[in-house]
């Protein structure tokens, strides 16, 4: 069994900027990305390694808009995480 870390009140608050800022491409209300840039199958980065990205641009865009449906393709268009 896998037990979660809890989130601390000084990460809670880095997010809360990020989310204020919204998504780095359109400015839209974001969620919370972790960077997945040299971290294994199935690791999740620390929650400072972070960027915010809408919906669209996260995981319901198609192939080239979000970053889940083909990050080569969304950094090609939009850049490097």
């Amino acid at each position: 069994m896998h037990s979660a870390i809890a989130m601390t009140n000084k990460e809670r608050r880095h997010l809360a900027r990020i989310a204020d800022y919204g998504c780095i491409i359109c400015q839209r209300p974001c969620e919370i990305h972790h960077i997945r840039h040299g971290m294994g199958m199935a690791q999740k980065n620390n929650h400072y390694n972070a960027i915010g990205l809408c919906p669209e641009h996260h995981r319901i865009g198609n192939y080239g808009v979000a970053i889940h449906a083909g990050i080569k393709e969304f950094e090609k268009n939009f850049g490097t995480e």
